[in-house]
């Protein structure tokens, strides 16, 4: 007892004594990420409600289509699956990049973003948690479709490998396409705005691609258009990978979009979070 009296004593938590006391090390760029990536990890855990519409858009897609549009669109629900299932996961990915955006307007609204400035962290660490957050969040929906489509007859002829690939690029496409929501999430302070704004500008590419259908049943105009959509060179990226016929030219076709919008967004992200820093 007289121990630890002596330990807590003012004597020793005089100036003198503390200033002969080394500081511990700041920590690294990587570990601050690394807390904001367990903090959007831990979002999972306290707000399960959002894993709904995660899920549930993308499983109510796969199951319409197929059953109701399969039999007209491809002669058979099987055959109609093999075709559409890849592309269901691109636009999965695609439209859950929509939640990085509203997950930064969120904290920038309460304030949350003023509190991380004013920690002596890297300061590009917060974005680092949206990274995490959109990986999980890819990963999840991915797994649930594929296994649901698995369960469902479809059949990914390149095997693990391809499906490993796969995953692999809907990561690149969702890490690109999350600079654009981002982007609208550090200009908008109002969530459903920057859901609104996104699915806006969503909406039109990935229903006017070779997602669900063959562009070659399409007026001419619109083909020129859908054989030109970014979404289309990912999506087919992604079939030829699921059947082990992907050729180096498609899948850097479905990379150049997330690799452009990354190089050009990214310094537009840093210059707006900086300018509100400042």
């Amino acid at each position: 007892m007289s121990e630890t009296s002596s330990s807590l004593s003012p004597a020793a938590l005089s100036p003198a004594t503390l200033s002969n006391v080394a500081r511990p090390p700041q920590p690294s760029g990587f570990s601050n990420a690394l807390v904001f990536g367990w903090r959007a990890i831990l979002k999972f855990k306290h707000v399960p409600e959002q894993l709904f519409d995660l899920i549930m858009t993308p499983l109510m897609f796969t199951l319409l289509f197929t059953f109701v549009f399969g039999g007209a669109l491809a002669g058979s629900t099987g055959d109609y699956l093999q075709f559409f299932l890849p592309g269901i996961l691109v636009q999965t990915v695609v439209f859950n990049s929509v939640y990085s955006g509203m997950g930064l307007s969120t904290d920038l609204s309460k304030g949350l973003f003023e509190r991380f400035r004013s920690l002596p962290i890297w300061s590009l660490a917060p974005f680092a948690g949206l990274m995490v957050g959109d990986v999980l969040r890819h990963l999840i929906a991915g797994m649930i479709i594929l296994s649901i489509g698995l369960v469902m007859g479809f059949r990914p002829e390149a095997g693990v490998p391809g499906v490993i690939a796969s995953f692999l690029l809907l990561l690149a496409i969702g890490f690109g396409t999350g600079w654009i929501f981002i982007v609208l999430g550090l200009l908008i302070r109002a969530p459903m705005t920057v859901m609104t704004i996104g699915f806006t500008f969503i909406f039109p590419l990935v229903f006017a691609s070779n997602i669900m259908v063959r562009p070659e049943t399409m007026p001419g105009w619109l083909q020129a258009f859908v054989n030109n959509n970014p979404v289309s060179y990912m999506t087919t990226a992604l079939r030829g990978l699921m059947a082990g016929t992907a050729t180096g030219g498609e899948i850097l076709l479905a990379l150049l979009a997330p690799a452009v919008l990354t190089v050009v967004l990214a310094p537009v992200v840093l210059w707006l979070y900086r300018r509100d820093q400042g």
